[in-house]
């Protein structure tokens, strides 16, 4: 199962990317494997040379009565330490933004696919519409053929 930012590519240039471990409760976990999370507004920062993801939506778990979480709470992403010092540095010094692009499971383990970013401007956007429209039409006269 993958969930996929696709607002992320649309909005900013990724730079870099960094998979991430992400600290979880059983319930959220359970809620994960289920489907009920989005990634659409949420976005990364460092704290205490520690790196947390906010706005990430996980839904209540059906079945967690007392033990549910809150759903947009802050989550702790797990880096290495290098990683995380390149992140800090590239936040404060050239002012980008961490972005989630993709939440999966590899070997039942969730992962956060961190995508270091530079916003776009509105030109930019038109650009990759047009972009998006060409390939389009290529791929349409193509199938005609």
């Amino acid at each position: 199962m993958e969930i996929i930012n696709r607002k992320a590519k649309f909005d900013y240039f990724i730079e870099e990317e960094y998979e991430a471990g992400i600290v979880l409760t059983g319930t959220e976990i359970k809620s994960v494997r289920n489907g009920h999370c989005n990634i659409k507004d949420s976005y990364g920062i460092v704290r205490n040379h520690e790196v947390f993801l906010l706005n990430m939506y996980i839904g209540q778990y059906r079945e967690g009565n007392i033990f549910n979480h809150s759903e947009t709470r802050s989550r702790k992403l797990l880096l290495h330490k290098k990683e995380i010092k390149k992140l800090e540095q590239a936040i404060d010094t050239q002012g980008l933004t961490l972005v989630p692009l993709k939440v999966y499971f590899k070997d039942n383990i969730l992962k956060v696919l961190l995508g270091v970013c530079r916003g776009k401007k509105n030109y930019d956007k038109r650009e990759s519409m047009k972009e998006r429209d060409m390939k389009r039409d290529v791929e349409k006269n193509l199938k005609r053929y």
